[in-house]
């Protein structure tokens, strides 16, 4: 599955330009035209990583990665004017990957969000507690969730079930696998009781990403997880 990048910026050329770039190495691209149907788009249907400018109509991009650092540690990378290092200091204490000066190489853009989204796969697994399958992030220690960088609030028993899923993806895990990952082996507990969890796994993380369909059914076998 192509990893998504959200591209937030009031110039239509920059737009075009970037996003068949991007499209041609094999990212599917969405792109805004202003900051806030940027930051609902993200928020909406969120992406692996955001490129967005600074100066923009209705919410700047400074706004828009404040109000997403509320609930999301979704990698950003600022595009700013030259000699602007005001902004540019005010975006990386906000939370902020990188940043690129226009006017910008394609080539550098390109490399600088191959290296973020490098580096964010890098520091999760250098965590043993931390699991990082595609675009879920599981952490043990802390018991959090993120998809695609926003939490998912889940149940003691949801966790355990979606990080026994996640541990092997594309294998398949019986109810029986399941049970005993969220329950332990000596619990009597009627094995459909799993078909409820994953459920309401899939429901929370719908409620945040429309297109998620990574937890698979196979009839008369289980479930799988697909990263």
């Amino acid at each position: 599955m192509p990893q998504t990048i959200a591209l937030i910026d009031d110039d239509q050329n920059i737009l075009t330009s970037v996003s068949m770039l991007l499209e041609a190495e094999g990212f599917e691209v969405r792109t805004y035209s202003d900051g806030e149907a940027g930051l609902q788009g993200i928020l909406g249907k969120p992406p692996e990583l955001a490129v967005l400018d600074i100066k923009m109509p209705r919410l700047n991009g400074l706004e828009v990665l404040e109000r997403l650092r509320k609930t999301s540690t979704l990698p950003v990378i600022f595009l700013t004017s030259k000699d602007d290092d005001e902004d540019e200091l005010t975006g990386l204490s906000l939370g902020a990957d990188d940043y690129i000066r226009k006017p910008f190489s394609q080539t550098l853009l390109l490399a600088r969000i191959r290296a973020v989204l490098r580096r964010r796969e890098a520091a999760a697994a250098s965590d043993p507690a931390m699991m990082v399958r595609g675009n879920l992030a599981l952490d043990e220690k802390r018991h959090l969730c993120t998809w695609k960088g926003l939490p998912i609030d889940l149940t003691v028993t949801e966790f355990l079930i979606l990080k026994a899923l996640a541990q092997r993806p594309g294998h398949v895990k019986s109810r029986d696998q399941l049970l005993d990952a969220a329950y332990g082996e000596s619990a009597f507990v009627d094995d459909r009781t799993i078909d409820s969890h994953i459920k309401r796994l899939r429901k929370k993380f719908k409620a945040t990403d429309d297109d998620f369909s990574e937890i698979e059914t196979l009839y008369g076998v289980g479930y799988r997880f697909s990263a």
